[in-house]
């Protein structure tokens, strides 16, 4: 019985490590940036091919306003977990 317990409790050890890595990698600046990049290069590809000017500059557009989102969020997470996600 004591050693079904302590494979539970090892395991649920596990699954919360695993949970706070996640967390840590959804919120990590690493990943904002990478997304980033990765929307301003396509973008850019994008107003490329379809013959936008100035197509450098505008692919900035939706890069910038994702991490504009990005920001923003934790702010309206707060206020929906309090106002509307009542529990």
């Amino acid at each position: 019985m004591e050693e079904r317990i302590g494979e539970t409790v090892e395991r649920m050890l596990e699954r919360n490590a695993r949970v706070e890595a996640d967390k840590a990698w959804e919120t990590s600046g690493f990943r904002i940036g990478t997304i980033a990049a990765i929307t301003y290069i396509c973008a850019a590809i994008v107003l490329y091919v379809i013959g936008a000017q100035d197509y450098l500059l505008s692919a900035i557009v939706p890069a910038l306003g994702y991490v504009l989102s990005t920001q923003s969020l934790p702010f309206i997470k707060k206020w929906w977990l309090a106002s509307v996600y009542k529990r």
